[in-house]
């Protein structure tokens, strides 16, 4: 696809800045406490964690969850939620492109913090099919990210194959990320026109949304062993 090569800079700049993934939590007050906000979010069941990064909300889910499947593209992330999840039960990891891996088994909920941001528009239609194919009967994608407010904080970028922004690094180096600002209200018409039952709600310009795949989705694919 023509953003095959914008999503791998993505990638690349993910693995080459593993070290300062974490900044942001340290530096930003409204990021520590969008992090609370996962006790009031239905997290049940066994857990599948899309783009779990260096694994920020890895131990909330598995505190609230019977087990985690956690699932990154980067080695180097994964080396550091490895260690951030070390008392943590029950939480497996998975090396894998999100876009291309696909589960052996369904789960109960489905969740992804500032991941929904990084897939291209074209992609979001398939993106969402897999994420109904991986919901058990009953279950629930529940997803943290940023809204439009944060556009301003982007060194935001035209004439790219999907909506794309400039990252730069602690050594000097720049790479291109898609970066998709969503509006809370226009993901929830989205959503619902895919026939998804789904509440998006605004959080201190991000947006937190738990949405239901239609009910025919994923019937009778897979099963819940693990």
């Amino acid at each position: 696809m023509d953003d095959d090569a914008l999503l791998a800079e993505q990638l690349a700049y993910y693995r080459a800045g593993a070290a300062e993934y974490d900044r942001p939590y340290t530096q930003r007050a409204e990021l520590r406490e969008l992090l609370t906000v996962i006790d009031e979010l239905p997290i049940s069941g066994d857990v599948l964690e899309l783009a779990c990064g260096t694994g920020q909300w890895t131990p909330l889910l598995a505190a609230r969850a019977d087990s985690v499947t956690a699932v990154d593209a980067a080695a180097e992330v994964l080396a550091l939620a490895r260690r951030r999840t070390a008392a943590s039960p029950g939480v497996r990891f998975v090396q894998a492109d999100v876009f291309a891996w696909r589960p052996a088994r369904r789960y109960d909920t489905v969740f992804f913090a500032f991941w929904l941001s990084h897939v291209p528009p074209a992609r979001l239609p398939d993106f969402w099919d897999s994420v109904a194919a991986a919901l058990a009967p009953g279950g629930r994608a529940v997803f943290v990210d940023d809204g439009p407010a944060v556009a301003a904080e982007e060194e935001v970028l035209a004439d790219q194959p999907a909506p794309a922004a400039l990252r730069r690094l602690g050594d000097g180096s720049r790479y291109r990320v898609v970066k998709v600002f969503h509006d809370a209200r226009t993901l929830d018409d989205d959503l619902t026109a895919r026939g998804w039952s789904v509440r998006v709600r605004s959080v201190a310009g991000h947006f937190v949304g738990v949405a239901e795949p239609p009910a025919a989705s994923g019937s009778g694919r897979g099963d819940r062993r693990r």
